[in-house]
């Protein structure tokens, strides 16, 4: 099943993700783009494999939003953001300054996992870190009401990442290239029940991960959570749909089941959403699932140019005017701190267009207008990142 315009390569790359199985159900949600293997914005369901090239190497990348018990306009959100960013951190490789404590650090030190356990010292130093490209942290203001929402998109970081890598390569992944063939394990294999394992253990730290930077900003802007929303977007579940048990993966997909609610970020200068899963023959058609975001049309490398690795020397100059959308940004009362020319709002489709080509499977509850944006952009941006 299809939402909104498919490009040839992404209907090739979910077409070879379905011939793993005969009878594999798939669905493009409307946000999709070519992803590795996989395309983002796919979903793909197995009776009898796990497939970490459909998860991706961002396991568990999702988003959280929290409803605030304070108005928007009561906040001065220019040193928020200015807290937000100082404090936070973004980027590869960035460790958090501040010591986190959860019992999901003492899950990993103490876990089995032939990978996982030796990566604790990294979950640890890591854990409440945000990353790079377009993972953010976000202020809104509830169109309805005018309540300051915060909202932040990331995943579980170097953990999630080797933990995919090690899988992949023990799977026998062939080749790094956008368009190599899925690479699956079968269910009850050893390696199968390692991944799952290791997927869902990256999972809980994800989550933990996300709640610690929500609740981090609640206490900057001094605030308090009246409502929370969280899902992964990239992540395999094991769910009844029919009379088939399968293991649906959704790879920048948000799960969308009758009266599950969800939180999808537009761009860095337009409104998100929150939304409710509705019961509907299409949206069973569907696995249940809906966009994670408004979906990528320009290259990061075309919108901001092509570097020099090594020396940042510019090779190639980008088609995005990032200092134009900057100065819009300001005029409409955005505080942006970060980003770049590779998440300028041109390089995404309108998000409103792409939850169109899903009506009748879901519904909006609130729609958020950003007044604060924070990501760290290209510069640290991971071209396996999903």
């Amino acid at each position: 099943m299809t939402f909104g315009p498919v490009e040839a390569p992404v209907l090739e790359q979910i077409e070879q993700c379905q011939r793993v199985e005969r009878g594999a159900p798939a669905v493009l949600c409307a946000d999709n783009h070519l992803g590795y293997s996989m395309p983002i914005g796919g979903v793909i369901g197995y009776e009898d494999h796990v497939s970490p090239s459909a998860v991706g190497y961002d396991i568990a990348c999702g988003n959280c939003a929290v409803r605030t018990d304070v108005l928007a306009k009561d906040i001065n959100r220019r040193q928020v953001m200015d807290d937000v960013w100082r404090i936070l951190s973004f980027g590869i490789g960035r460790k958090n300054a501040e010591r986190v404590d959860h019992p999901v650090l003492d899950e990993i030190a103490e876990c089995q996992h032939p990978v996982q356990r030796q990566l604790a010292s990294t979950a640890a130093s890591q854990l409440g870190t945000v990353g790079s490209g377009n993972h953010y942290v976000d202020l809104f203001e509830d169109a309805g009401d005018g309540a300051l929402w915060i909202g932040v998109h990331f995943g579980s970081r170097g953990f999630g990442h080797k933990t995919a890598t090690w899988a992949l390569e023990n799977a026998g992944a062939k080749g790094d290239s956008m368009m190599a063939p899925p690479t699956v394990i079968p269910i009850h294999s050893e390696l199968g029940a390692l991944y799952i394992d290791g997927m869902e253990r990256a999972g809980r730290y994800a989550y933990a991960g996300r709640d610690w930077v929500v609740d981090r900003v609640l206490a900057i802007v001094g605030a308090h959570a009246t409502d929370r929303v969280h899902n992964h977007h990239n992540f395999a579940w094991r769910e009844q749909h029919g009379r088939r048990e399968l293991w649906v993966h959704r790879k920048g997909a948000t799960p969308a089941f009758p009266g599950q609610r969800g939180f999808v970020g537009g761009t860095m200068g337009e409104p998100a959403v929150i939304l409710r899963g509705t019961k509907s023959d299409r949206a069973a058609s569907a696995l249940y699932s809906t966009v994670h975001g408004a979906g990528r049309v320009l290259s990061r490398t075309k919108a901001a140019g092509k570097r020099n690795r090594r020396t940042g020397e510019l090779i190639s100059p980008g088609v995005v005017d990032f200092a134009a959308w900057q100065k819009r940004l300001r005029t409409e009362g955005i505080e942006l701190r970060g980003g770049g020319a590779d998440e300028a709002p041109e390089c995404y489709k309108r998000l409103s267009e792409v939850l169109d080509h899903h009506k009748g499977t879901v519904e909006i509850e609130h729609t958020l207008r950003p007044i604060g944006v924070a990501m760290a952009g290209m510069d640290t941006y991971d071209p396996f990142r999903d």
